[in-house]
């Protein structure tokens, strides 16, 4: 018995979108949304909890849908494709090996649907004033903190700078269609999660105001009304949504492998008109030069620089030898695969004891990181939802340590209540070598009209 649909059936075509709630929704919103010759007839859902179960909802999807789309799990890829007889599967996230993809394109292949991937010329959006946008080859490289840099050394230049954040609309969609942080207080009044929080709550106490949400048409329009550039923070290792004139992409020293070896993280590789190798002041020559060698071979072209990450633990000195419990980034240990992150290497690094925090976790919490046996010293800072975060603060006043060390980029002190002391890990961008990102971007700043 076949296991392929039966022949195309008349009428617009039928498309099913595999995502993780962000770059399938934009996908939706710039190429299909308008289009009467195609009908979205759900959206998948993976990486994310929560998403699956919901619609997007008819207000984001416009007049055509006024029942808006159906939002499934990955899991039901083959039933939902033959119940809506789809002529092609979308995908449309990041940060999975390549296996991963041609795994997701022989399901749809083997349905006898064709299998796409949508590339920037039809998804990046035009802005009125200069873009400078920072991918990366893996989740957890340091975008995040050379964004926050990067906005400094342009604010220090007199210009005003509007930051773009990949999205993360992991709430109600209609409330987060245009999203503008500015304040902790706009933080809390939208509910954010520990991972968006992650993500704005250090642009805003440089003083960046951040924009986000799923309509990204409507949210470029509102960034670029107040601001002379815009600089894009990308999420994963995607590549824009905004056509940037300035094109930074982070590969790192610590997993130099992996530059090639994941989707779309070599795409943006291999775009990029200036490389960052990050953390070199944590890695071996020997790696330092596997990633210039990788990624001079993908791109000849781009200017390269060297950088590395300065962590810095408060209060190091009262941790020396004394039992602590490590919250470290969370998408860095998830689906960014590694085993920590600055707080363990900042606590390790000031004498600390590092306790296995599994034993005391709570059983969610356990649940969540059954997908991830790589995570074994520290915990992740999880809370996609209340009881998440319930359980992480739980699993945290359980355990029989002295000290929190919290490399996390939000004050979690200010989410959870423990008994313990929590001393933050923070990390900064800085230069690792000649030439430095500032120089580069100096030279490049008269291009763009800045």
């Amino acid at each position: 018995m076949t296991a392929q649909t039966s022949s195309r059936t008349p009428g617009p075509r039928r498309v099913v979108i595999m995502g993780a709630a962000g770059r399938d929704f934009h996908n939706f919103n710039v190429v299909f949304r308008d289009d009467p010759e195609v009908r979205v007839v759900a959206f998948t859902a993976t990486q994310i909890p929560g998403i699956a179960g919901r619609r997007y909802p008819a207000s984001l999807a416009g007049d055509r849908y006024p029942d808006g789309i159906a939002i499934v799990d990955e899991s039901e890829l083959e039933s939902v494709c033959r119940r809506e007889r789809a002529d092609e599967v979308v995908f449309a996230y990041s940060d999975v090996p390549h296996a991963t993809v041609m795994h997701a394109a022989s399901r749809a292949l083997a349905l006898g649907a064709d299998f796409t991937l949508l590339g920037p010329q039809a998804t990046m959006l035009q802005a009125s004033v200069p873009v400078i946008a920072v991918s990366a080859t893996r989740t957890g490289t340091g975008k995040s903190q050379t964004a926050r840099w990067l906005s400094q050394h342009l604010r220090d230049r007199g210009l005003r700078v509007a930051v773009i954040r990949h999205p993360m609309p992991y709430g109600d969609l209609e409330r987060e269609r245009v999203q503008r942080f500015a304040t902790r207080a706009d933080i809390d009044a939208a509910d954010c999660t520990v991972e968006e929080r992650e993500e704005y709550e250090p642009h805003i106490a440089s003083g960046t105001v951040v924009f986000a949400g799923v309509d990204y048409a409507e949210i470029l329009d509102l960034a670029a009304g107040e601001a002379d550039v815009i600089v894009w923070d990308g999420g994963n290792n995607d590549f824009p949504f905004i056509r940037p004139d300035l094109h930074i992409v982070l590969t790192d020293a610590l997993r130099p492998a992996d530059a090639d070896r994941y989707h779309p993280g070599e795409t943006t590789l291999r775009m990029a008109d200036v490389i960052v190798i990050t953390k070199t002041n944590a890695a071996s020559a020997d790696q330092v030069a596997l990633a210039e060698r990788t990624a001079r071979a993908l791109n000849p072209q781009a200017t390269m620089v060297r950088g590395a990450s300065r962590v810095t633990l408060e209060r190091a000195a009262e941790v020396r030898g004394r039992r602590v419990l490590v919250v470290d980034d969370g998408p860095t240990l998830t689906h960014g695969g590694m085993a920590y992150g600055a707080g363990y290497a900042a606590a390790v690094a000031a004498g600390a004891e590092v306790v296995d925090p599994l034993p005391y976790a709570d059983d969610l919490i356990l649940q969540a990181l059954a997908r991830y046996p790589h995570i074994k010293s520290v915990l992740p800072a999880l809370g996609y939802d209340a009881r998440q975060l319930g359980a992480l603060e739980e699993s945290i006043a359980s355990a029989p340590v002295e000290y929190v060390v919290s490399g996390t980029p939000i004050d979690l002190s200010a989410l959870i209540d423990v008994p313990q002391p929590i001393l933050r890990a923070t990390y900064d961008y800085a230069d690792g070598g000649e030439p430095t990102l500032g120089t580069v971007l100096d030279a490049a700043l008269p291009r763009l009209g800045l």
